[in-house]
This record gives structure tokens, C-alpha cells and sequence, in this order.
């Protein structure tokens, strides 16, 4: 077993690292919940519609990750050479690239948001249930268009200054975020120290506003402080980009970033033929979603520390250490889902009992927290199995591993199941979620062949020279 266990030094190392991506992510999703049982509390449509709106946003917000990174790695690279000029124009291409995205997002959300909205929503055994679901979801996503060019600064900034190792800032103005947010909507929500009632609406106010504060935080932090953040200085004068730059990054990025846009509307597709099942499961597969998502911080952070641990090994030529380090990071963060998988199982049958919906509801949920609890640590291994992929450089390979299998693979199983097995939900979510099985196969043989161990920066000296 000692190959797969380091030593007190590998695991203070690790968690040194591990622990504030932790907490950080942690608070977002810890906040989320509490954001989503105010609403649960208020009735099961509003529940639903606000569950299918921001599975749109998450097919925005995963692009807008996509694109950021793309960009990113050029600009990690410009910051370790000291190239200001090269940083400044690599902050610019995402400037104008994120503010395009967020253009076409507004517009699609605003012509189709409804016919997207209406997607999700099916038959259910409550007359009317689906025509107040859309228009509470509607009423929601209108307000949610406002915030999201804040929002798109917001992650410019944040993931610019990570770039130049600076990782405080950012998570201060998302720590402010959240707690704005929280407030506001304990307040507008429920109507209370003298506030309108105003329910999803409110909640959709609060989260416009706790999306500005992120953006006015962390901006005028970083403008305070030109004189150590140069890429500042004089960052708007103009915003061309070089033409050779802009398409070094849309070549090297765009891997990255088609696999981000493809696992995201995969993702949302794979939701929309759960839906088709009805309304009772759109807030079943909400609730578990909910609880699973502030479990699943452990292996999210995992993943993370896999890229920066196993990244700078690469970089400093070190293989052999890369790979037995990498072999005990993946053991770890399997094992660490064992356990939390069993605190998730517990809490499967007490959590969904918050949320003021119908028991047949509360039933689902139970049973999708358990299903969930139970694939958590093949969920685990293939994250990490991902970014291992990924430090080494390996793009196109993770663009079919990730994107690709959703697409290939998962997507068409629940498809066929959801519309032509006559299986009820549960079974069909237990079978598409085992698809992720033949995807761990493949995991393991790629990460067991080491196609990961590349020294990228070794390789571009050799490339200029």
C-alpha cells in the first residue's frame, strides 16, 4: 500500500493546497444551498423554474470557464516571463472574447429563453403546473440577464490576478458575494424587515446585486493597486490584440474551450431528458443536485490540486516523482469519497425533508441522493483522472475524454432510455449514470500509460530555439 499513501510532508503539502480551494468552493455551494431551500420553501414550482434557468446559466457559465482558460494559459505563461505588454494584451483578447460570449448568451437567453425553459417542462399529474413553472422561471431569468455582464468582469479579473498567483482577492469578493446574497435573500424572499414579499423574483434581485458587489470589489481593488497589478495601466486605452497572439490563443485554447461549451450543453441536455419524466423529477434531481454539489467539493478541489501538483512536477522534468505522486493524489481523493459518499447516504433521507414539496418529490430526491452517494468515488477518480490528463498539455485528448464521451456515449444512452425503454426514472438514472463505468476504463488506461508525462515548457525551448 505504500505506493499508493505518501507521508505526513505529501499530506500537509497536499492539503495545504487543497484546503482553501475547499473552503472557497465550499462557501459557494454551502450558500447555494441555503439559496435553493429558501426557494424550495416557498412551493415546487418555483423551485423547478429556478432549477431549470440556472441550468441554463450553466451551460453559460461552464463557456465562459472554457474561454477564460484558454487565454489563461498564455497569460500564465506572459506573467512568468515577465512580458507586461504580452499579459496586458492576453487580458484584452479575454475583455473582448468574454464580452462577445456574454452578448450572444444575452441575446439567445432574451429571443429563446422561453422555448429553452420549455424544454424541461412535461406533463405533470397538477393542472397547471407546468404553465406557472415557466412563468416563474421567466419572471427569474429576466432578472438574471442584468447580472450577468458584472458577473462576466468579475471572473476576467479573478481569473487574471489567480494567474499572477494572487488568490485572496478573488476569494474575498466572492466571500462578499455569497454573504450579500444570502442576506438579501432571507429578506426578499420572505418579505421580512419590511421588504415586499417577493419571492423567486427576490431571489433572482439578490443575486444581480451580490454579483455587482463581486464585480466592484475585486476591480477596485486591483485598480487601487496599478502600481503592483501593471496590466491595468493603460488597459483600456485601446483594446486591440495583436492578430498573431489572438490566434496563437484560439489555437493552443480552443480544445479547452469546445470541450467546456460541449460538456455543458451536454450536461444540460442529459437534465432535459430526465425531464421528460415530469415536473416531480425536475425537483427531485434540484434537491439531490443541491446536497450532492456541496459534498462533491472534495473531489473538485482534489482535481485542482492534481493540476498544480502534478503541473509544476512536469514542468521541473521530475516524471518518475509526477507519476508516483499522481498515482497517491488519485488513491486520496478516492478514498476521501468513500467516506463522504456515507455521510451523503445518511443525509439522503433527512435532507430533501426541508423543502415544502409533495412527497412523491421528496421520495425521488432520496433516491437520487443515494444513487449519487454511490457513484461519488468513480465521480472522484475520473475528475482526477481529467486534470492529470491535462497538466501534461494533453488538450485533445481530454476535449474526447470529457466532451466527446458526453456526446458519444451518455447522451445517446439517455436519450434512447428516456424516450424508448418505457423505464421509469430510476432505473434510467441508475443506467446513464454507470455509463461513466466504461468512461473510468478509459481513465485508467490513459493515465496508466503515462501519454500525461510532457514537459510543456522544456518542449517550447526546444520549439524557439
Amino acid at each position: 500500500m505504500s505506493k499508493y499513501i505518501g507521508d505526513k510532508k505529501f499530506y500537509k503539502m497536499l492539503l495545504g493546497i487543497a484546503i482553501p480551494i475547499m473552503v472557497q468552493n465550499g462557501i459557494t455551494n454551502f450558500v447555494a444551498m441555503l439559496d435553493n431551500i429558501m426557494i424550495g420553501m416557498v412551493g415546487t414550482e418555483q423551485m423547478s423554474g429556478v432549477a431549470v434557468v440556472n441550468q441554463l446559466m450553466f451551460v453559460f457559465n461552464v463557456s465562459m470557464f472554457g474561454m477564460l482558460s484558454g487565454a489563461g494559459i498564455f497569460g500564465a505563461q506572459f506573467f512568468g516571463s515577465g512580458n507586461e505588454e504580452g499579459f496586458r494584451n492576453t487580458f484584452r483578447f479575454k475583455l473582448i472574447s468574454c464580452m462577445l460570449l456574454t452578448a450572444v448568451g444575452i441575446l439567445v437567453l432574451v429571443w429563446k429563453g422561453d422555448m429553452l425553459i420549455s424544454l424541461y417542462l412535461h406533463d405533470s399529474s397538477e393542472s397547471g403546473m407546468v404553465e406557472a413553472t415557466l412563468s416563474y422561471g421567466m419572471g427569474y431569468l429576466r432578472i438574471m440577464l442584468i447580472g450577468l455582464v458584472p458577473w462576466t468582469f468579475a471572473q476576467i479579473y479573478a481569473g487574471t490576478l489567480r494567474e499572477m498567483g494572487e488568490t485572496i482577492a478573488p476569494m474575498r469578493a466572492g466571500v462578499a458575494a455569497v454573504l450579500t446574497n444570502t442576506v438579501l435573500n432571507y429578506i426578499l424572499i420572505f418579505g421580512k424587515f419590511g421588504a415586499p414579499r417577493l419571492g423567486v423574483n427576490g431571489a433572482a434581485i439578490a443575486t444581480v446585486i451580490s454579483r455587482f458587489v463581486e464585480c466592484g470589489v475585486v476591480m477596485i481593488w486591483t485598480h487601487q493597486r496599478a502600481d503592483r497589478f501593471v496590466f491595468v495601466r493603460g488597459a483600456y486605452r485601446t483594446l486591440k490584440v495583436p492578430g498573431a497572439l489572438a490566434r496563437k490563443i484560439l489555437i493552443k485554447g480552443s480544445p479547452l474551450m469546445a470541450n467546456e461549451i460541449l460538456w455543458s450543453v451536454g450536461m444540460a441536455s442529459l437534465s432535459q431528458c430526465y425531464s421528460t419524466y415530469g415536473l416531480e423529477v425536475v425537483a427531485g434531481i434540484n434537491i439531490s443536485s443541491t446536497i450532492s454539489n456541496v459534498c462533491n467539493v472534495i473531489w473538485m478541489a482534489m482535481g485542482n490540486a492534481i493540476a498544480i501538483i502534478i503541473g509544476q512536477l512536469l514542468g521541473a522534468g521530475k516524471m518518475e516523482e509526477a507519476k508516483d505522486t499522481d498515482r497517491k493524489l488519485i488513491f486520496f481523493s478516492v478514498a476521501s469519497c468513500f467516506v463522504v459518499g456515507a455521510v451523503l447516504v445518511a443525509l439522503a433521507f433527512v435532507f430533501p425533508k426541508i423543502y415544502n414539496t409533495s412527497d412523491e418529490v421528496r421520495k425521488l430526491a432520496t433516491q437520487f441522493i443515494l444513487v449519487a452517494a454511490c457513484f461519488m468515488p468513480f465521480q472522484a477518480f475520473l475528475h482526477a483522472a481529467y486534470f492529470t490528463i491535462r497538466s501534461g498539455g494533453k488538450t485533445v485528448i481530454t476535449f474526447f475524454f470529457d466532451g466527446g464521451f458526453m456526446w458519444l456515449c451518455a447522451l445517446p444512452v439517455a436519450f434512447v432510455l428516456s424516450r424508448f425503454s418505457g423505464l421509469s426514472i430510476l432505473p434510467t438514472y441508475i443506467l446513464c449514470q454507470s455509463v461513466d463505468l466504461i468512461k473510468c476504463v478509459v481513465g485508467y488506461i490513459l493515465v496508466k500509460k503515462g501519454i500525461w508525462l510532457q514537459n510543456l515548457v522544456q518542449d517550447e525551448r526546444i520549439a524557439a530555439g
